[in-house]
């Protein structure tokens, strides 16, 4: 990604606020994405885009001071005007869209997952360099209240050698729901191993780098289910880590969200981070200076060696706070100062062969190596 923030007068150059257009208001883009962009110091949520009537008076009475258009490129034609284009759209036309953009000269910030394939990533990844803009993944996990704690775990070497990292996202939704994410058709890009697989794989090649070698299993176990719903990948990292990671909406028990295991301790965490609940009840970071991302005492993980944490064995150890927020703001120094962005298209492409391999490897019944890249 190029370290380049915008033209002379923009508002990233004259320190204005970042206008940002929004193309999709469905889950994705009216619990997430608009609500952490109006709530970013430095941005302000200027148009949205939907085909629904509904999701249009939605997002105005959301946000008073939105303009609501009907497709993406009644957003994307008014590039002049805005200076972050942000996709929260249907998976299959995040490449189409993203290229768009990059080619109408704005900055994108792209959903998880960036495309159905590394390849393709890494060509807008070089489209992006080519134009000196931002090209930015929403992996909100990094900011999971969980996942920070392992990651200062990690940082004050608590756990010894790390030997295997098990992390799951577990649900149970015995009955399909139907639409583009559970589709089995391959152009939509739909299943878990893309949906909740690309937070998985990102967060365990984040804390122990490049996979070397992957193994999965994938099925599809509900009556009616098109596409995968549960499904488990081994990963071996080049660091010698191994990463155990389920993804499944047929659990009927649900197992621990973090087990991470090392010469020296090991650290187990139950449940999930507080702030996706938060914001689907409609509450907003910063608002009214309440308390955001923060859990009960009684949900903090517990570090130890030998004992069972169930039964109240090791340590235990206060959850640092979520902070969605943390990754729009790390957007909005990107474009105004330049450098790398929060997440980069070059770490999507990774996951990205993480998953391509563990489709193999489900197919075939074996272990598929990746090869390293320069």
């Amino acid at each position: 990604m190029s370290d380049s923030t915008g033209t002379p007068d923009s508002p990233a150059a004259t320190g204005g606020p970042l206008r940002v257009g929004l193309i999709g208001y469905g889950l994705a883009g009216s619990v997430f994405h608009a609500p952490l962009i109006a709530a970013t110091d430095g941005l302000v949520l200027d148009t949205v885009s939907t085909r629904s009537p509904q999701r249009q008076a939605q997002a105005r009475a959301e946000h008073p001071r939105v303009r609501t258009v009907e497709t993406p490129e009644a957003v994307i034609g008014r590039a002049g005007d805005l200076d972050l284009i942000v996709l929260a759209s249907p998976n299959k036309t995040h490449v189409p869209l993203a290229t768009a953009a990059l080619e109408a000269g704005l900055p994108v910030v792209v959903d998880k997952p960036l495309a159905a394939t590394a390849a393709e990533a890494e060509q807008l990844a070089a489209l992006a360099d080519s134009r000196g803009l931002l090209l930015s993944v929403f992996q909100n996990r990094r900011w999971d209240n969980d996942f920070r704690t392992v990651r200062g775990l990690l940082d004050e070497g608590a756990f010894g050698e790390v030997q295997r990292f098990e992390s799951r996202f577990e649900r149970w939704r015995p009955r399909p729901k139907g639409g583009w994410r559970e589709s089995g058709d391959p152009v939509e890009v739909g299943g878990l191993l893309y949906d909740l697989g690309s937070h998985l794989a990102d967060q365990a090649l984040t804390l122990f780098g490049p996979a070397a070698s992957v193994y999965a299993e994938s099925d599809v176990r509900r009556p009616g289910a098109e596409a995968d719903d549960d499904t488990f990948i081994a990963l071996t990292h080049t660091s010698g880590v191994r990463s155990h990671l389920w993804m499944s909406a047929t659990t009927a028990q649900l197992g621990p969200r973090f087990r991470v295991l090392g010469s020296r301790a090991g650290y187990v965490k139950y449940g999930l981070d507080p702030q996706e609940a938060a914001l689907r009840e409609g509450l907003r970071p910063g608002v009214d200076g309440a308390v955001w991302g923060v859990e009960p005492e009684s949900s903090w993980g517990r570090l130890g060696a030998g004992e069972s944490p169930r039964t109240g064995g090791g340590e235990a150890v206060p959850t640092l706070p979520g902070d969605y927020p943390a990754y729009y703001a790390a957007v909005a120094r990107a474009l105004r100062e330049g450098g790398r962005p929060p997440v980069t298209a070059g770490e999507a492409a990774a996951a990205l062969r993480v998953l391509e391999a563990a489709k193999l490897s489900a197919a075939e019944g074996r272990t598929v190596r990746i090869a390293a890249v320069a």
